[in-house]
């Protein structure tokens, strides 16, 4: 007997053993900006990741660094993954203005609703128009989030209460738009925007629900206007992409795993869970006691109409880059139509 049992505690540490090897084999850095509890560090990132290391056998191990642990700022995350200062990133496009100009077209007012159904049809559109854009990286999937809407300190029921009102923007497509709108935009990353609203530095945000809970919006705001319809005023891209060193060291049954969870279902992901994000974020809202606004049609209409020149606009700088904006447009726009039907 005593034999025995130590025969099996050879075997189960040899196990052991071997299966922190395998772990060992491959350790990819995963660095973003959100806390981990926001809803695409938790639903989405930490889901993929796991399942990233159960395909491959333990042999790669994910670690997930939030909230910038790794040093930097979020405009930074994309050159970190580029240059290989980390293995996988994700982040904002908008971060680093004018480089992703084709990527842009999604982020055009009134372009988009669920998120998953837009970020189905931004990564069918990255591949088929764009991938030239990501040259630089390993493309992993891009994505965008739901229906963009504005948090405000005082309310706002018509597009005269925006006139002169400092507002966060997240892109500079969405800066040009607000300016248009009679706000003054204000330029920044997301973390930074809870600092912002509750010094005075600005007065509204334009973010998704998705991500008010984490940055506590809902307790230094009390208004949030929304508008008629299924698309949002505005929507942000995103990209989760890996150093394309990192990638190419891999064994080909390693790259295997990375490009089975890689693209359009990957993009699904990320969308679902920022439209998960948003009705947590609404109900917390509503939770707090807030006034939620939603614009009826008329004055979404109106909205409309003030934000058209923002695709003109949009048209004339790509095309002076000899970029086909109307083109990516509409293809765009009928991408989204295909898989909203689906």
């Amino acid at each position: 007997m005593t034999h025995t049992f130590k025969s099996l505690l050879g075997v189960c540490a040899f196990a052991a053993f071997t299966q922190a090897s395998q772990a060992a084999d491959v350790t990819l850095r995963f660095h973003q900006f959100l806390p981990p509890q926001a809803p695409i560090p938790s639903k989405a990132i930490d889901p993929w990741a796991d399942k990233v290391e159960k395909d491959s056998g333990g042999r790669i191990k994910v670690q997930r660094f939030p909230a910038m642990q790794l040093g930097g700022r979020p405009p930074e995350l994309f050159d970190q993954a580029k240059d290989g200062v980390v293995d996988i990133v994700w982040t904002v496009l908008g971060y680093t203005p004018g480089r992703f100009p084709k990527s842009e077209v999604f982020e055009l007012p009134f372009t988009s609703g669920s998120a998953e159904v837009s970020s189905r049809a931004f990564q069918a559109f990255v591949e088929k128009n764009a991938m030239d854009e990501y040259k630089d990286v390993k493309l992993i999937a891009v994505h965008t989030h739901g229906p963009g809407l504005i948090h405000s300190r005082d309310p706002i029921r018509k597009l005269e209460d925006l006139k002169g009102m400092k507002v966060r923007g997240g892109s500079r497509v969405i800066n040009i738009m607000l300016e248009q709108l009679g706000a003054t935009p204000v330029g920044m990353p997301v973390p930074a925007v809870g600092e912002a609203l509750s010094k005075g530095v600005i007065s509204a945000t334009t973010i998704p629900w998705e991500v008010v809970p984490a940055l506590k919006v809902q307790q230094i705001v009390k208004n949030h206007t929304g508008f008629s319809g299924d698309k949002g005023l505005y929507t942000q891209t995103f990209v989760v992409a890996m150093n394309k060193a990192s990638y190419d060291k891999l064994p080909p049954e390693l790259k295997k795993v990375i490009d089975a969870n890689s693209g359009m279902e990957t993009a699904a992901l990320f969308g679902r869970a920022m439209d998960t994000g948003d009705k947590a974020g609404l109900a917390v809202a509503q939770k707090a006691g807030n006034n939620i606004v939603s614009l009826d049609a008329d004055e979404t209409a109106r909205w409309r109409r003030a934000a058209a020149g923002v695709r003109a606009s949009w048209y004339k700088e790509v095309g002076d880059k000899g970029i086909d904006g109307p083109r990516l447009a509409a293809e765009a726009e009928a991408l989204i139509s295909k898989y909203s039907q689906k």
